[in-house]
């Protein structure tokens, strides 16, 4: 069966799906086509035994979720599998229809994109090379990505080995979040973040990020922390920012700075989430001139 973008359920072939199709005699893979660009969500059972929803989630309407959500309760099945397109095709199984409920939720939630700024730029990355076994395993970023995978998003005292033994630590930030709260605290900050001078590293814990010395900043990231937590999927951006960065005595300066930032949610037994952050800092001079004069102008080599 197939669910239309409004929610309507169809059969392949019928004149309902040739209707919603918009193409009487397709001489081609019409379901496969609805799926990948038209927000139709596949739905089957094999033998009895699985049940498979196949979809692009970035094309999936809300109409056409909540159809699929409701189906999938009473599948009567013990394993659900979800098959979905971002830059290519992926498989994932689970045991339980509450998490695949979850799951097709986090893939289908909208991503957060910020409007550009004169200090502030982001590239969202797909955060799918990551988890790739061969290509993830050979990058820290990839390595701590695939742990959240394995993991199921659980966090535990392995997170901050393999950060450890992957040199993340240094550039890696911790926030937490309860639930209903709006405002990420910072829980840890690494000593390469050179932006806080030695004493808010200390002091700032327990503080709201946004309320980090470069206020401006601190606001600009506090949005990517509550769209993470609001969709509980990792995010990986290239980010060009010019940052107000405070030292030791009470003077400050800006420079700009490049860098690649994978945010990772983790659940905690107590019911709050942890947002990961970890940058990896990228050629500042390459990446300069493609920005504003004034960008320009601050960068520091």
């Amino acid at each position: 069966m197939l669910v239309t973008a409004e929610g309507k359920w169809v059969l392949p072939d019928s004149e309902e799906f040739l209707a919603a199709l918009g193409d009487p005699n397709p001489d081609y893979d019409a379901v496969g086509f609805a799926v990948r660009n038209l927000g139709f969500v596949k739905f089957q059972v094999l033998d009895r035994l699985v049940t498979e929803i196949e979809l692009c989630p970035r094309n999936v309407d809300l109409r056409a979720l909540l159809a699929v959500e409701r189906l999938l309760c009473e599948a009567g099945t013990n394993l659900f599998r979800v098959r979905y397109l971002a830059d290519e095709w992926h498989s994932e199984i689970s045991a339980s229809a509450e998490h695949t409920l979850a799951r097709l939720r986090e893939l289908c939630a909208p991503v957060f994109e910020p409007p550009p700024t004169d200090r502030f730029r982001v590239e969202a990355q797909d955060p799918a090379v990551l988890f790739d076994t061969q290509r993830g395993r050979s990058t820290p970023l990839g390595r701590l990505a695939i742990k959240w995978r394995v993991a199921f998003g659980n966090f535990d005292e392995g997170v901050l080995d393999i950060a450890s033994r992957n040199d993340l630590l240094s550039l890696m930030a911790i926030v937490e979040l309860g639930p209903g709260d709006k405002s990420p605290v910072f829980r840890f900050i690494g000593d390469g973040h050179s932006w806080a001078h030695r004493q808010f590293k200390v002091d700032g814990i327990g503080e709201k990020v946004e309320n980090m010395p470069d206020k401006e900043y601190g606001h600009w990231i506090t949005e990517f922390h509550r769209s993470v937590a609001s969709n509980g999927q990792p995010r990986l951006d290239r980010c060009t920012a010019t940052i107000e960065f405070h030292g030791d005595s009470d003077t400050s300066r800006r420079k700009a700075v490049v860098y690649d930032r994978l945010l990772l949610p983790w659940r905690m037994p107590s019911g709050k989430l942890l947002i990961t952050s970890c940058a990896a800092a990228k050629d500042v001079p390459d990446r300069a001139a493609n920005l504003t004069p004034q960008l320009k102008s601050s960068v520091v080599k």
